[in-house]
C-alpha cells in the first residue's frame, strides 16, 4: 500500500520511517509534522530564489538633453547585462550635481551637459575623482511650423524676429541648467557678432519669467502647444523631437574649438553653493562629461555602464541622436583602473 493507503500510513520519526495503522488522527499528526518541516524549507528556497533573480539597481542622473540617447543606452545595456536595472533621472546638470553633493541622493553615474559642473561641484567637493568628456553639441533656436514669423526667421535675422510684437521665446534657468547660461552667453556673443549695441539686454528684457523653466526639456511642451514661438535649446534636442530650428553661426553657437577665443569674451554669473556666492561661467565649446560619484554603491554596474557609454556602440547612439562623440574620451583627474 502507498503512504496514504487504507491500512497503513508512513511518518517521519527519530529513527527513520515507520508505519502505523491508518486513521484520521494519525494522518493529521503526520501532516502537521510534514508542514513544520517543509514550510520553512520552502520559504527559504523562495527567498533565495527571489534574491538571486533580483536585478541590481544603477541610478543614473543625467542632463535633460541626454534623455533620448540615454533611454536608448538603457535598453541596449540591459539587454547586454540583464542582471542590472538602469534607473534614470533627468534634470538640469547643476541640479543633478546638487542632488549628490547637497541632498546626498544615491547615484551610480552622473552625466552632465557641461563638464565644468562635475569639475566645480562634484570633484571640488570631493564627491567624484575623475571626469570623462564624451560628447559635444551646439546651441540652436527651435520652433514649430505655426510659430509667429516661422516662414521668415533665419540665422541672420532671428534676433529681429524675436523682438517683434507678440513673439514669445524662452530658455531654461541659468542657475539650474547649462543650457540656460549658455543662452545668456549666446546673446552676448550675438551682440558682438552682429554688432548690435545693447542686444543682450533687449533680449533678456523680452523674455519674461513665465517663459523660463528649470530644464530646457520642460519648455518643449509649451513650444508644441503654441505657448512659446521659439526656444533656445541644443540642436540635438531639436533633431530628436523632429522640430524645425535655426542654425546659428559657429561664432556664437558654442560648438567650434576654432572660435574658443571669441567665445571667451562672454561671461555670465550663476548662483554658487552658498547664499550670495556667484560662479562665473565663461564662453567655451560645449562638452558633455560623465563620472561615477565616490558615494556610489553598485560600483561594478556603474563601471560597466560608463564603459558602455564610451564604447563604439554608445558613441554611435550619441552620434545618431545629433551629439557627436569625443573619441577617445578625454579623462581628467584620478583616472580609474577600469578606464586605463
Amino acid at each position: 500500500m502507498g503512504i496514504f493507503g487504507n491500512k497503513y500510513a508512513s511518518r517521519i520519526w527519530k529513527g527513520g520511517i515507520t508505519t502505523l495503522p491508518s486513521n484520521n488522527k494519525k494522518l493529521e499528526v503526520l501532516m502537521k509534522l510534514l508542514t513544520k518541516i517543509l514550510l520553512p524549507i520552502l520559504a527559504l528556497t523562495l527567498v533565495f530564489s527571489c534574491s538571486k533573480n533580483e536585478k541590481k539597481k544603477i541610478y543614473v542622473f543625467h542632463a535633460g538633453s541626454l534623455s533620448i540617447p540615454f533611454k536608448q543606452m538603457e535598453t541596449a545595456f540591459e539587454t547586454k547585462y540583464p542582471q542590472y536595472d538602469i534607473l534614470r533621472e533627468s534634470s538640469g546638470s547643476r541640479k543633478a550635481a546638487r542632488k549628490i553633493s547637497d541632498l546626498h541622493r544615491e547615484c551610480e553615474v552622473m552625466a552632465s551637459a557641461d563638464y565644468t559642473v562635475i569639475d566645480k561641484i562634484l570633484i571640488a567637493d570631493k564627491f567624484a575623482k575623475w571626469n570623462a568628456k564624451f560628447a559635444t553639441n551646439e546651441m540652436a533656436i527651435m520652433y514649430n511650423p505655426k510659430s509667429k514669423f516661422a516662414n521668415e526667421i533665419n540665422s541672420k535675422n532671428w534676433y529681429e524676429i524675436l523682438q517683434r510684437k507678440g513673439v514669445q521665446y524662452g530658455h531654461s534657468d541659468p542657475n539650474a541648467d547649462p543650457c540656460g547660461y549658455r543662452t545668456m552667453l549666446v546673446w552676448q556673443l550675438a551682440e558682438k557678432y552682429y554688432k548690435k549695441a545693447d542686444l543682450f539686454n533687449k533680449l533678456n528684457k523680452g523674455c519674461p519669467l513665465k517663459n523660463i523653466r528649470s530644464a530646457e526639456v520642460d519648455l518643449i511642451g509649451l513650444l508644441e502647444a503654441g505657448e512659446l514661438d521659439y526656444l533656445f535649446i541644443y540642436r540635438s534636442v531639436a533633431e530628436q523631437h523632429h522640430l524645425p530650428f535655426v542654425i546659428l553661426p559657429d561664432e556664437i553657437n558654442l560648438k567650434s574649438a576654432k572660435y574658443k577665443d571669441f567665445y571667451k569674451q562672454a561671461t555670465y554669473d550663476v548662483n554658487g553653493k552658498k547664499p550670495g556666492e556667484k560662479i562665473t561661467k565663461t564662453g567655451k565649446p560645449m562638452v558633455y562629461s560623465i563620472t561615477i560619484p565616490s558615494t556610489a554603491k553598485e560600483i561594478k554596474g556603474a563601471e560597466l555602464f560608463v564603459k558602455f557609454v564610451l564604447s563604439a556602440e554608445g558613441q554611435k547612439i550619441m552620434t545618431d541622436n545629433g551629439q557627436p562623440s569625443i573619441n577617445p574620451a578625454q579623462i581628467t583627474g584620478e583616472i580609474p583602473d577600469f578606464l586605463k
